[in-house]
């Protein structure tokens, strides 16, 4: 994702402390950012999901994409910079060479969660479990109508549902 700090101009740079929150799950800015440098986490409730510490990547694209408010929370994990597109939608249109890398992106995540519920499914065909669904939760995916969808587990519910 180096590519899409070629894109950074129009927006606004800005030095985000250590443990200081950019992103609010539930929220909705609009905002689309890319990390120049620094770490940074992603949070579904109070787990951390992933650390990102790779220059160009990008967050906040699926609530814009979307039109959504995000589904995560960004806090960063030591004093990072970042360039932040506050009209995220008009950028994406006025830069489509960014919309195709993040394309790109998010193409490479369904292919890894794909391939992760196609190896579930593999291991627990047959065995009557919640974890038997992956194939209708494979399915679902494939056939996805536009509508808003609310994952979560019998571990612990969605609180958004």
């Amino acid at each position: 994702m180096r590519a899409v700090l070629n894109y950074c101009t129009g927006g606004t740079e800005r030095q985000v402390k250590a443990g200081a929150v950019v992103v609010t799950e539930g929220g909705t800015t609009g905002h689309l950012y890319v990390l120049i440098q620094g770490k940074l986490e992603v949070l579904k409730g109070e787990m951390v999901v992933a650390t990102v510490t790779e220059p160009g990547a990008v967050l906040g694209e699926m609530s814009v994409l979307l039109g959504q408010p995000h589904t995560a929370t960004v806090r960063a994990c030591s004093d990072s910079i970042i360039y932040e597109f506050e009209d995220a939608a008009s950028f994406l249109e006025q830069e489509p060479g960014v919309a195709v890398l993040i394309a790109k992106m998010l193409a490479q995540r369904l292919n890894v969660a794909n391939t992760y519920l196609a190896d579930l499914k593999r291991q627990y065909a047959g065995h009557g479990t919640h974890l038997a669904m992956v194939g209708e939760v494979l399915q679902s995916m494939i056939n996805l109508p536009p509508v808003e969808v609310s994952p979560g587990s019998d571990l612990q519910s969605d609180p958004r549902m």
